[in-house]
């Protein structure tokens, strides 16, 4: 088997996309990017080689991003903010089989070790706004705009068990510190609460402590294995 180009795993072998970014949070203006997020399928047999099949793709359109379905589910088991919000976007542009199945799993990905992932995510793009002020004065606002909903959809899913990234009526609120029109130390203040409001939430969250790895790795290992059947 030829291995095929890293573009063409995504072409011919995505089992599920999305947009992701402003659009998918509510927060697109006029002139938003848009983000494209997904998982491909790479052939099993693939794995047999010496050379294996890259574990995330960039491109082939612009603004797009793609993971192979094993680190997907890998990063998805650890928390990872951008990956779970993958999961429930609003905006689905492609689905098959494999990726309804992988979205009737998001459940079983999500867990209180969000807690932990979220707020180290949100803690090291504070510093950078921070770095921003002391250097510049102000902060990049379309950065704290999105930390703040980050932390906001953080909180939310620790209180509730779910995940819901479109930020509804909030939406004004977070624009108007895109806008910069929110002082930095109003901004400051609305970063503490939430994180303290994530922290008080996270004690009696109704998520479990651990993901379910062992239902993950079954959907995991069956669609390995009907790959390999096809070849």
């Amino acid at each position: 088997m030829i291995t095929p180009d890293p573009e063409a795993l995504v072409r011919d072998h995505t089992v599920y996309s999305c947009v992701m970014g402003s659009r998918a949070f509510g927060l697109a203006t006029e002139g938003s990017d848009t983000d494209r997020r997904g998982v491909f399928l790479a052939p099993t047999p693939l794995f047999w080689r010496f050379e294996k099949p890259p574990t995330h793709v960039d491109g082939p359109a612009p603004e797009q991003f793609s993971w192979e379905l094993e680190r997907f589910c890998v990063l998805a088991l650890r928390a990872n903010p951008n990956v779970l919000e993958c999961l429930h976007s609003p905006l689905v542009e492609h689905i098959d089989d494999v990726g309804r199945e992988l979205l009737s799993l998001r459940g079983a990905f999500l867990s209180r070790l969000a807690h932990r992932t979220f707020v180290r995510y949100a803690s090291g793009q504070r510093k950078k706004l921070e770095a921003d002020v002391r250097q510049y004065g102000a902060p990049r606002w379309k950065h704290a705009m999105h930390l703040l909903r980050l932390l906001g959809t953080g909180r939310d899913l620790l209180r509730t068990g779910e995940l819901t990234i479109e930020v509804g009526a909030a939406r004004d609120d977070l624009l108007a510190v895109k806008r910069g029109e929110v002082p930095w130390e109003e901004v400051e203040r609305r970063m503490n609460r939430l994180m303290e409001e994530s922290e008080e939430t996270a004690r009696n969250s109704p998520l479990p402590r651990e993901p379910d790895r062992a239902r993950i790795e079954d959907f995991l290992i069956r669609t390995r294995r009907a790959s390999a059947d096809r070849s």
